[in-house]
């Protein structure tokens, strides 16, 4: 971003939540930090504690942030979605929804997460396009607020944790055909950072779909965290159980599965399937399906 660069119109959101629309000559005055997020984001569930903390820290010294949600995939529009994700995250600031892409088209955005720092004559003074650098982000704001004090401190929980970097070998994995890579045809062909299916899937543009009950996917992949964006379509909530290395994933179990495996795809949203605190070795996970509808969408790693 160079030259001088003024915060674009936000009057392109469809809807907004937990504030009336905002515009942007009004926001003069005051420092604006703008996030594009998506709500089964992990790199943008992993930053928003430190969003959530900067906005409460600085409030009251004259800043405002705005969140704004861009919806990755189809069934991320729906208002209701949204509102449920805002709730789970203790989100208190303005949400501006951009179903349409109109604020991402006018920010000219690519990524999420993206933070935009807006001084108080509206000018971007800084950006920064997913995770980390927040020390240097904090630091950022408080030069445009005009305030220097501690750091905050901020320590995610459950899928919000940051990930275990230095053992983190797996990448982000589409499923559905637009995007779809590293699919091998069988389970006793799995090897790492590769995926198959079991019984009865439909292919789609986004996701894959199951079809008949039973139905599963495996993954062999080498990380601390799995996680797995899941929506029932219109079904009624689809019990799943997760294996790993075929077992019960016992104390290795994330934050959306029991010791004994067994889960519940109720909504649309990314599900936690393993943890492990043992170290991340290699392992297989497979996610079976007590009933048809479920779609999986990407494979996320932490």
């Amino acid at each position: 971003m160079t030259g001088v660069v003024h915060m674009p119109s936000l009057s392109g959101a469809t809807d907004w939540l937990n504030s009336e629309p905002l515009e942007t000559d009004a926001l003069r005055g005051r420092v604006v930090l703008v996030d594009f997020w998506t709500l089964t984001c992990i790199n943008w569930l992993r930053t928003e504690p430190y969003i959530r903390a900067w906005s409460q820290a600085y409030r009251d010294d004259g800043l405002v942030v705005i969140g704004v949600h861009t919806p990755e995939f189809s069934f991320e529009r729906e208002i209701d979605r949204i509102k449920r994700a805002i709730a789970v995250r203790a989100i208190d600031y303005p949400v501006a929804v951009d179903s349409d892409y109109a604020v991402w088209t006018a920010f000219a955005n690519h990524y999420w997460p993206a933070l935009y720092f807006v001084d108080k004559e509206g000018v971007i003074r800084d950006h920064h396009f997913g995770e980390g650098r927040y020390e240097e982000s904090e630091r950022s704001l408080q030069e445009l607020l005009g305030v220097q004090r501690e750091l905050v401190s901020v320590e995610g929980v459950g899928v919000e944790a940051e990930a275990d970097w230095d053992h983190l070998f797996t990448p982000e994995t589409y499923l559905g055909q637009d995007r779809s890579e590293s699919y091998v045809s069988s389970i006793d062909r799995l090897r790492l950072n590769t995926w198959t299916l079991t019984g009865e899937w439909a292919i789609g543009r986004e996701n894959v779909t199951l079809e008949r009950a039973g139905g599963s996917i495996a993954y062999r992949f080498s990380a601390r965290d799995a996680h797995l964006v899941l929506s029932p379509g219109t079904h009624e909530p689809i019990p799943f159980r997760v294996a790993l290395e075929g077992q019960a994933p016992g104390a290795a179990h994330g934050e959306d599965v029991d010791a004994d495996g067994n889960g519940v795809l109720g909504d649309g949203r990314l599900y936690q399937l393993v943890r492990q605190h043992d170290g991340a070795a290699e392992r297989t996970v497979e996610i079976t399906f007590a009933e048809p509808g479920a779609q999986a969408y990407v494979f996320t790693f932490g």
